[in-house]
């Protein structure tokens, strides 16, 4: 096994918590973070911060008729400039797109005109390219902000942001800033209020605010001819014409600008850029950048870039994931209905009861010890030894079995060595052919021992999963493993069964035919998840293992996060531990290799290792798209959640009232899981050698669930 699986053989490892390296969590908050500021950059580059500001306005202080259409707000009263008799500055807005902005600059180049394009930063961010092919055939650059934003009444830090932005992004793809800005939304010959206020403080950071003399309103697409005749000057005069090469369909636009050109040039026009018909010098409208502008512009670009990748990716991989998660809750569905169908036909005619040796390992379990190996003696079974593996427990475990005068009750003492040491301890100590084996802290129902064991009368069977409950159910943390125990590990454990490919008997209650533990050398300190490791060996073997729901075993549940943590990340990287070792089932065709093991890599390890992305993009569409859609694939994704479970409980004979804390599990109980999964998936990475463990108990609300029945 390759180091980077390797555990530590529990015989050799002193008993200690699972230690959360810190380098890992810095790795992994580095690579949220990163997604998280890579979807907030493309939210924004994309104009999706939600609807804009309503054009402002309002009564107050306006500009002087006759002013314009190059404005310095900076001083009361604003001073103006434009273009002189028969000169015309061409002005086009809302790009660059990358259709219709290269066709515009076609035209231009074929007649040797030179305009100016207002660019939003947002679009400059998608094609850099197009602005940097303008500059460089002598084209001038302005500003239309960042997202088109009205920046009347804009906040301040909206307002800066609208406008620096873009600036950085026109710096990063030409080389040069801009001193040019047209508002959003706002005429400079109609000025007033808040969109004054605007351009005002726009002058301030150093803007001339650019207006038109004639709006062709291309963008309403009214005609070829109606562009034109609002294109063309009254009696000579001079104009900034306004079209626009972004944000629609511009095949009119095209054909007017041709016939535009060719006529004003008939009639003694001269075309000229803003900056050249209003006196500007073209290094005050577009000047050069420094070397650290530059740099800086080219990093924000790269960062949008990779944004763009990131978001692309997300929406291709998250719409299959979200298709693979509904199919397996009705494959799972589908399969349970059958297996139940199954077992219903199999309840009578339990026979097979051969004698049965009961292993219990145990390290320090004086909370619960005593309840458990109490409700094995207590089995309704007619001939059974119980055979407890002390484990070198520090505490009174060994004491109290001792005290309990039972003759089909053992008390076998070793050195601590560890888990798997103990069973094969046990094993070797068992007279009967038929073992079951139990974890120190489970309690068994009356039948239990009965049920699990009945399915063996099959030769071809070689071991047994029961049906593990939740004991401590009583808090928020007990309720979710209790879902999770009833809705994820029995559904699934009755779609294994079905498919005979189970990957894990588990502790809390399994039997084994002796002839098949043999046959796989017993049970394996390979990896530290021996109930898994053991199970696929098994299946491997030839031998069936199946799920009997009716063999109920009760466990007590971690009953803090901490705990949790522990155990889950214990099992998960186990499991892991497992598939590694028992990959080559793939090549062989058995069962585990054909159904087992892709199912755990996909719904175990690959999908839930892409929960993070599904959580930060979730909140990316409620913060930059319409929150509607996200909201309501939440709301289907947890009643399909409930609906699964609610046949899951009806299955187990479970009361539905726990079934409300599914859509709280969204916002704690999956981000522990997942962060689990990504911890174990670092540790395997880089070589982490992690030691046993156990989970503290308190012996209380296990047996108070076992004397509750189903409740």
């Amino acid at each position: 096994m390759p180091r980077s699986f390797a555990a530590a053989r529990p015989g050799t490892a002193p008993r200690r918590h699972l230690r959360r390296p810190s380098s890992h969590w810095l790795l992994f908050a580095l690579v949220v973070g990163v997604l998280a500021l890579a979807l907030g950059i493309h939210g924004i580059a994309h104009e999706m911060v939600g609807p804009s500001w309503t054009p402002g306005g309002g009564a107050g202080e306006g500009v002087p008729d006759g002013v314009g259409p190059v404005v310095d707000a900076s001083s009361s009263p604003v001073r103006s400039a434009g273009p002189g008799r028969r000169e015309v500055a061409l002005t086009f807005d809302d790009g660059p797109d990358p259709r219709w902005t290269p066709e515009v600059l076609d035209v231009l180049d074929r007649h040797g005109v030179k305009a100016t394009f207002f660019v939003t930063g947002s679009r400059v961010a998608s094609h850099p390219g197009i602005v940097r092919r303008a500059v460089a055939e002598g084209h001038e650059i302005g500003s239309h902000t960042f997202t088109h934003a009205d920046l009347a009444g804009a906040p301040s830090l909206r307002a800066h942001l609208e406008l620096s932005l873009t600036q950085t992004l026109v710096a990063g793809s030409t080389g040069v800033t801009t001193s040019l800005l047209r508002l959003p939304y706002a005429s400079v010959d109609q000025l007033q209020g808040q969109q004054l206020a605007a351009a005002r403080d726009a002058s301030a950071r150093g803007y001339l605010v650019v207006g038109s003399t004639l709006d062709t309103e291309d963008w309403r697409e009214p005609g070829v001819a109606t562009i034109v005749a609002r294109a063309t000057p009254p009696d000579g005069a001079g104009a900034v014409v306004q079209f626009h090469d972004g944000g629609g369909h511009r095949q009119q636009t095209l054909a007017a600008l041709e016939r535009v050109i060719v006529s004003f040039r008939d009639d003694g026009y001269r075309f000229g850029t803003v900056s050249g018909v209003s006196g500007i010098g073209p290094d005050e409208a577009n000047p050069p950048v420094g070397a650290t502008s530059r740099v800086q512009g080219l990093a924000f670009l790269a960062a949008l870039r990779a944004a763009s990748g990131v978001t692309w990716v997300l929406n291709v991989v998250l719409v299959p994931v979200g298709v693979l998660v509904l199919l397996r809750a009705f494959v799972l569905l589908g399969f349970a209905r059958r297996h139940a169908g199954r077992s219903r036909r199999n309840v009578a005619g339990q026979t097979f009861r051969p004698p049965v040796s009961v292993i219990v390992p145990a390290y320090n379990e004086e909370a619960g010890i005593e309840a458990g190996v109490r409700s094995l003696l207590a089995s309704h079974y007619p001939e059974l030894e119980v055979i407890v593996v002390d484990d070198g427990s520090s505490d009174r475990t060994a004491e109290i079995v001792a005290g309990l005068d039972d003759p089909r009750l053992r008390l076998v003492r070793q050195a601590n060595a560890g888990k798997p040491a103990a069973l094969n301890a046990g094993l070797a100590a068992a007279r009967h052919d038929i073992v079951v084996m139990v974890d120190g802290d489970t309690i068994f129902e009356p039948d239990t021992v009965l049920h699990m064991v009945a399915p063996l009368a099959d030769p071809e069977v070689g071991a047994v999963s029961g049906n593990t409950k939740v004991g401590n159910r009583s808090g928020l943390i007990g309720k979710w493993q209790h879902v999770e125990y009833v809705t994820g590990f029995n559904l699934d454990r009755r779609m294994y069964d079905r498919l005979q490919c189970m990957p894990t008997v588990p502790g809390a209650g399994g039997a084994f035919r002796r002839q098949a533990l043999v046959a796989v050398g017993g049970v394996s300190a390979d990896t530290l998840a021996e109930d898994t490791d053991l199970t696929m060996a098994i299946g491997r073997a030839g031998w069936r293992v199946v799920y009997e729901e009716r063999a109920r075993s009760w466990t007590e549940a971690p009953a803090d996060l901490g705990g949790l943590w522990r155990q889950r990340y214990r099992w998960c990287y186990g499991t892991m531990q497992s598939m590694w070792k028992h990959r080559h089932a793939v090549g062989d065709r058995s069962p585990l290799g054909r159904y087992g093991l892709p199912y755990l890599l996909l719904f175990q390890v690959l999908l839930p290792a892409l929960a993070p992305a599904v959580d930060v993009f979730a909140v990316y569409g409620v913060l930059f798209l319409d929150p509607l859609p996200v909201i309501a694939y939440w709301v289907v994704f947890n009643l399909v959640q409930v609906g699964v479970g609610a046949y899951a409980f009806r299955l187990d004979d479970e009361p539905l009232g726990p079934l409300w804390v599914v859509p709280l599990q969204q916002f704690v109980y999956r981000q522990l899981m997942y962060l689990v999964l990504i911890q174990s998936l670092v540790s395997g990475v880089v070589g982490a050698r992690l030691g046993w463990q156990k989970v503290r108990r308190t012996g209380v609300n296990v047996a108070t669930g076992a004397r509750s029945g189903s409740g």
